[in-house]
């Protein structure tokens, strides 16, 4: 009876280790690894495995920017199972990442964890940090801009309005500073929103066009230098990419 209430508070109970083949992935791939679960000194019945997608946002309350988590996906492997006193299981698994799953730029991080349901007791968690690198129509987009002379400043991810939100309670913001080419001297930013799927893209971007005489700075005054356009590109628009982006910056700016 006293080592079955130990096990109950988490005393001499089972712990999991998850094992990733790798730590850098890129949106959309497969994650393969291992979940070990290692028993404890007495035997415990083991209601649910699961891993949990989360990441990190940024949210304003009272005006004040407060750090967020966020499950982003939650993948269930095994149902019920019996550990034994110091038994160890290994427990494959193949999942995959969202398409539109943040990248790991600037300060958001991703992780997988690992979590075992044991009734009446504290349950073991694992967490292990990933490296996410954007989807590759993403990735075409982000070296097209890069080519037009605008430079990545800043990647954060923030509470998204109520018109922005999909999957999750957040967007992931990328925001460029026109430092060569074209655009330097007209636009202030450019910042873009991307919603992915495993073929398209679709694109949100603010241009903040640069403030320009008397009603520039007006404009300014009022917010209304930043102008969002919408757009959606697939593999077979790479090539066109950087004539459409041009044209759609010099339309708005």
């Amino acid at each position: 009876m006293f080592k079955k209430i130990l096990s109950s508070i988490g005393i001499g109970s089972a712990k999991v280790d998850t094992q990733l083949s790798k730590t850098v992935y890129t949106a959309g791939e497969t994650m393969e690894g291992v979940i070990v679960i290692e028993g404890g000194k007495t035997e415990q019945q083991i209601d649910e495995i699961y891993l949990s997608l989360m990441s990190t946002y940024i949210r304003e309350v009272n005006d004040n920017k407060v750090n967020e988590t966020a499950l982003l996906e939650k993948y269930k492997l095994v149902d019920s199972l019996i550990i034994s006193p110091n038994e160890v299981k290994r427990i494959p698994f193949h999942i995959p990442l969202p398409f539109d799953v943040p990248i790991t730029k600037g300060k958001t991080k991703v992780w997988i964890q690992t979590g075992l349901d044991i009734k009446m007791a504290i349950d073991p968690q694992d967490r292990d940090y990933i490296e996410v690198q954007p989807h590759p129509l993403v990735e075409s987009f982000l070296q097209t801009v890069n080519s037009l002379g605008f430079s990545l400043r800043e990647v954060k991810c923030e509470e998204a309005s109520r018109a922005l939100r999909r999957s999750y309670p957040f967007v992931q913001e990328f925001e460029f500073k026109p430092t060569s080419g074209l655009f330097k001297g007209r636009l202030d930013e450019l910042e873009a929103i991307f919603f992915t799927s495993e073929h398209q893209v679709e694109v949100i971007l603010e241009i903040d066009r640069k403030a320009r005489g008397l009603s520039g700075f007006l404009a300014e005054a009022l917010e209304r230098d930043e102008t969002l356009v919408r757009f959606t590109f697939n593999s077979h628009d790479i090539s066109a990419l950087s004539q459409t982006l041009v044209n759609i910056i010099n339309k708005y700016s």
